[in-house]
């Protein structure tokens, strides 16, 4: 049944605009370049970049792709390709107070000044003290292997600052999340159209 579904007319447009915008942010933020500019003209790029991908999750066969990394690829790969870029968008959405990528930091008292129990408290309950994730990506135009970690917070608690560059670093670990989201998002491209 999976394989007979095609998006509807609303589907496309949203899957063209979403797609488009997605990878003309990724191709720019791939080349060498993109990390020589301003850290606030960086830091709006992959906020648009997160949130054009946090979008496209909600697209029922994206789904499909995620449930299927979960019993396919490496542990831990679905959720940091799901539950970790949402938790880094809604941080940067929900609390825009910082020029760059290594300023910005929550804490619990910060996360729940309106109400406790939201999308960024379960998710820092849920994975405070997880064990680090180690990854590697290779870019073939560039001849270079790029290691990296991403490290969950030691703990969770009232006073206690996490910082984004801490579970991530900005250079390599937004280059692997973009890298990460384009495989999901490709499974469902069919067909490019060129010009």
């Amino acid at each position: 049944m999976k394989d007979s579904i095609r998006p509807n007319k609303a589907e496309i447009a949203f899957l063209e605009l979403s797609y488009n915008r997605f990878y003309d942010i990724f191709e720019e933020v791939m080349t060498d370049e993109f990390w020589e500019k301003d850290k606030w003209y960086r830091l709006s790029k992959i906020k648009d970049a997160f949130a054009v991908y946090t979008e496209l999750l909600n697209y029922e066969p994206i789904k499909w792709v995620i449930e299927h990394i979960k019993m396919s690829r490496p542990p831990m790969e679905a959720e940091i390709g799901s539950e970790l870029f949402k938790f880094i968008r809604n941080v940067i959405s929900h609390f825009p107070f910082f020029e760059s990528w290594d300023d910005i930091w929550i804490d619990k008292t910060v996360i729940n000044w309106n109400k406790q129990g939201q999308s960024i408290d379960r998710f820092l309950t849920k994975y405070s003290g997880k064990e680090t994730v180690k990854y590697r990506f290779w870019e073939a135009d560039k001849k270079r292997m790029t290691y990296l970690s991403i490290n969950f917070p030691k703990t969770y608690k009232n006073g206690t600052k996490i910082y984004l560059k801490d579970i991530l670093t900005e250079n390599e670990g937004i280059r692997f999340s973009l890298i990460l989201m384009q495989k999901v998002m490709a499974i469902q491209i069919e067909e490019i159209k060129l010009g």
